[in-house]
């Protein structure tokens, strides 16, 4: 190679390794500007602009199937991708249902009615937190909450052979002695263990006296629901009021668990032995308005969190008005990359769900506005 060529290789080498540099520490080397004074908080992306690659409602605002809707759930089935949410006149009102829809050719179906909690003629409960599932072996999983509210409900299960387009009839999970009613996972997705062990991250929240206590808890089986054993609850509820767990995995029997919590943070908890003990609970460097997030371990070992990055009170955007996407490669140092809404409006932006699917984007649905459900396609790759 001639000298001048040379020099010039060497010169593209170095700025490229210096461009990739400034933008993996964009994060850190920023100024702080999010309610914590620690983070750097990206201003709002749009679609189509770095890994944001498309967002989209899954049902106009001007076409709804109900008022309101929430809490919405996503999984990859070998047909495609399938969407569940709990939709009625508002949230805690009996008409409150589960309702199904399937991405196909690029676009999401009408989301229909497939659960309710009708008891008898006279009785109906509302329906709460779908979570949809696809194990390795066994039909496509969704697990769903029914009752007055969350200190009372109870878990149900139905399954689906043909990727969500029809369903099983509802079966009740029971009961255990150390909770009460079986949940099954509370909000956000079971994980598969090394020895096909399905480990779903639930929660309580028990009222006791005039306090309310919310404690974390794992239900697992072996056999696609039909037996259960439960681990925990792994906190008391008084440090933490901690609810809705998502889990990570970094190799060797650790995992992590992501919470919602009352104390205005992120909390989180470790295993090292496959999910059977856990460590004492304590707080990430992330901030939480009291509002579900999910998580999940990309395939590259990364680790990627949606949340709020707000507290309840501060300068807007706060509480649900903004909702962000975070990565870590050890699960205690996070980094904020994308900001994907920050605009204050009533009812705001919550409730994530995450998955990687298997061509390696990240999908990720969230209510929105409480009055549809948006879907985000990310790819990590350019984060």
């Amino acid at each position: 190679m001639k000298p001048t060529f040379l020099l010039i290789y060497l010169t593209v080498l170095c700025f490229a390794c210096s461009e990739k540099k400034s933008n993996d520490n964009a994060g850190e080397d920023m100024k702080p500007n999010d309610i914590t004074g620690n983070f750097y908080v990206p201003p709002l992306v749009n679609p189509g602009e770095g890994a944001y690659v498309s967002g989209e409602l899954i049902y106009p605002l001007d076409n709804k199937p109900t008022p309101e809707c929430h809490a919405s759930t996503i999984v990859e089935t070998p047909t495609g991708l399938v969407a569940a949410f709990f939709a009625g006149t508002y949230e805690k009102h009996p008409d409150v249902g589960i309702r199904v829809t399937r991405f196909e050719n690029g676009k999401w179906t009408w989301p229909e009615e497939v659960a309710n909690g009708v008891e008898s003629p006279t009785v109906r409960y509302p329906c709460w937190n779908p979570v949809l599932y696809q194990p390795s072996n066994g039909p496509l999983m969704l697990f769903y909450k029914v009752g007055p509210d969350p200190r009372t409900w109870w878990g149900m299960l139905m399954t689906s052979e043909d990727g969500g387009k029809t369903w099983s009839k509802p079966i009740k999970l029971g009961e255990h002695e150390k909770i009460g009613h079986l949940l099954g996972p509370v909000k956000n997705k079971p994980v598969e263990l090394a020895d096909g062990t399905i480990l779903c991250p639930s929660s309580t929240e028990h009222k006791i006296g005039e306090e309310v206590d919310w404690m974390v808890h794992f239900e697992l089986t072996r056999d696609l629901g039909k037996t259960w054993e439960v681990i925990g609850p792994i906190n008391d509820g008084k440090t933490f009021d901690a609810i809705q767990p998502s889990v990570l995995f970094y190799g060797d029997k650790k995992l992590q668990v992501l919470c919602r919590t009352r104390q205005d943070v992120v909390s989180q908890s470790w295993s090292e032995d496959g999910g059977r003990t856990w460590s004492e609970m304590t707080a990430t460097s992330l901030p939480n308005p009291n509002s579900g997030t999910d998580a999940v371990t990309l395939k590259d070992g990364r680790q990627l969190l949606v949340y709020n990055h707000t507290t309840k009170q501060g300068e807007e955007p706060k509480d649900r008005h903004m909702i962000n996407v975070a990565i870590s490669h050890d699960g205690t140092k996070w980094t904020p990359v994308l900001t994907l809404e920050n605009v204050p409006a009533k009812s705001g932006y919550s409730y994530p769900a995450v998955i990687q699917s298997s061509d390696g984007m990240v999908h990720i649905t969230y209510t929105y506005l409480r009055q549809s459900v948006k879907h985000v396609i990310v790819n990590p790759e350019l984060l």
